[in-house]
């Protein structure tokens, strides 16, 4: 871009007195001027859609500036937010980080508090019945079956008789008169105790940390 600068005085020209060469304005001055005015217009940008080259350079706006003013790169990097402030917008308080990385996030983000968070727990969506923050469920990995919780179900007794025979007790017992009763028990078998069964889901550890302030 160059700027426009006349070669000729012509003001000069008219101070001098008549008669005198030097006042006389040649054609080749005038030509000199308009091609000098040409060369600057043609290197100058358009105001409309403007297509600069080089490097331009502009007035860098006051912090904060909000109007249509051009922003420069300084203006950018001077206004520009910190990754630490991009991470405390995507994790405010109350927000739940997870990782397989035991390092706390107040030092991967930068920002807040952080304290560790559902220790040996799994976590479950509010809504339905469920409250944000209640706790619940069984801290072991397997349960003892009670007899209320084991399915209704019957057992069938079969007795030998005298020849070799066998009957159904229950034959037996429907037979009986005079109101007799009989009580029979059966012998125990498995391990004797209550049976266990696992009720543990499918699960990978990871470190949960909740951001405290």
């Amino acid at each position: 871009m160059s700027n426009y600068t006349k070669s000729t005085n012509f003001a000069v020209k008219d101070g001098l007195s008549a008669g005198t060469a030097a006042k006389r304005v040649r054609g080749t001055e005038i030509d000199d001027e308009y091609n000098a005015i040409a060369v600057a217009v043609a290197t100058k940008a358009n105001t409309n859609n403007a297509a600069l080259t080089g490097t331009p350079t502009a007035p860098t706006p006051a912090t904060a500036t909000n109007s249509t003013q051009l922003a420069t790169t300084a203006y950018v990097k001077a206004n520009a937010p910190t990754a630490a402030q991009v991470n405390a917008h995507a994790y405010p308080v109350g927000s739940v980080y997870t990782s397989v990385v035991a390092t706390n996030p107040a030092t991967l983000l930068g920002v807040g508090v952080w304290t560790a968070f559902g220790a040996g727990k799994v976590m479950l969506g509010a809504g339905g019945g469920y409250t944000a923050g209640d706790t619940g469920g069984a801290t072991t990995d397997s349960h003892a079956l009670t007899t209320a919780e084991i399915p209704a179900h019957s057992h069938s007794i079969t007795q030998r008789g005298i020849q070799g025979s066998t009957y159904d007790f229950q034959e037996a017992i429907t037979g009986q008169s005079g109101g007799t009763t009989i009580t029979i028990n059966t012998a125990n078998t498995g391990g004797g105790g209550l049976h266990t069964h696992d009720i543990m889901q499918p699960y990978i550890v990871v470190y949960i940390w909740k951001r405290a302030s």
